[in-house]
């Protein structure tokens, strides 16, 4: 968030969790990008703070809620009196667990596979209402293609990321095989070190596809952990949500930290994809 967001954003959550009884007097920023995520002292909770006209806020408690119930490796809520959703001064603000990091922070690929298979196999007994991952895929091209949101892509760039997602969300999509629900991005960043083990966390994009659209978030040595991988549709799968997440870093209004380096470097590593591949490589 920009510096007068960020002010407003940290005094709502201040506010909000004096309200309900819990003492806060100071904020340490834990997350800082569209999204706010404060660690709130000395009551020791996790505020999620976020703009009220881009929040899936109430989804996200349910599913999370559910999660926790069903014994999924998911963080909890903060304990507390209802509601969990709370509005104030603009912002959707969200309670949760604070949880102190495990050392060593990494977590090992095999634990990483575990937790993420036993939070599909929750995520698959659950009957929510979800976009498809294609859906995903087209706001990402539709804003590759809006030169007035993405001002600064060149016209080489942009055609290679609109033809990279256009045709990488087609090959996945008729790849066939089961879809579920999914996490939609469980990365290292989604993804908490704790002494009882690797909790997710962040489920605002939650989607259905295959399990490999999520395996593509985190990192390479996890998928061998897993069991029943399409390798063929893994290897699409990443270069799919590579091209993605940096269509999204080239948003004039994103606020990813150190987003204008990554978007570039990310372009590099599509290109030579494809350079090396051929066409193959896009689908």
């Amino acid at each position: 968030m920009r510096a007068p967001e960020l002010r407003r954003a940290v005094a709502a959550a201040l506010s909000t969790a004096s309200s309900l009884g819990l003492r806060a007097d100071d904020a340490i920023v834990l997350h800082d990008s569209n999204k706010l995520t404060l660690r709130l002292l000395p009551c020791d909770v996790v505020a999620r703070v976020a703009p009220k006209a881009r929040q899936v806020a109430r989804f996200e408690v349910e599913l999370a809620r559910s999660l926790a119930g069903a014994g999924c490796p998911v963080a909890a809520l903060a304990p507390g009196p209802e509601p969990h959703v709370h509005e104030r001064d603009g912002f959707v603000i969200t309670l949760w667990t604070y949880y102190e990091p495990a050392t060593p922070h990494e977590i090992p690929s095999a634990g990483y596979a575990h937790a993420l298979r036993c939070l599909h196999v929750g995520l698959r007994a659950l009957d929510v209402p979800a976009p498809r991952f294609t859906d995903r895929v087209e706001r990402a091209r539709r804003l590759v293609a809006d030169h007035d949101r993405t001002p600064e892509l060149a016209d080489t760039d942009r055609e290679l990321l609109g033809d990279t997602l256009r045709r990488l969300g087609r090959a996945v999509g008729e790849r066939g095989g089961a879809e579920q629900l999914l996490h939609g991005e469980p990365h290292a960043g989604n993804v908490l070190a704790t002494k009882d083990g690797p909790l997710f966390i962040d489920f605002e994009t939650c989607c259905r596809g295959p399990v490999e659209f999520d395996l593509a978030h985190a990192p390479e040595e996890v998928a061998r952990h897993y069991p029943g991988v399409d390798h063929v549709l893994l290897r699409r799968c990443r270069i799919l949500v590579l091209a993605m997440v940096t269509a999204w870093r080239w948003d004039r209004d994103d606020q990813f930290p150190d987003g204008r380096r990554l978007r570039t470097e990310w372009l590099g590593r599509i290109r030579a994809a494809r350079d090396r591949d051929g066409p193959q490589a896009l689908g």
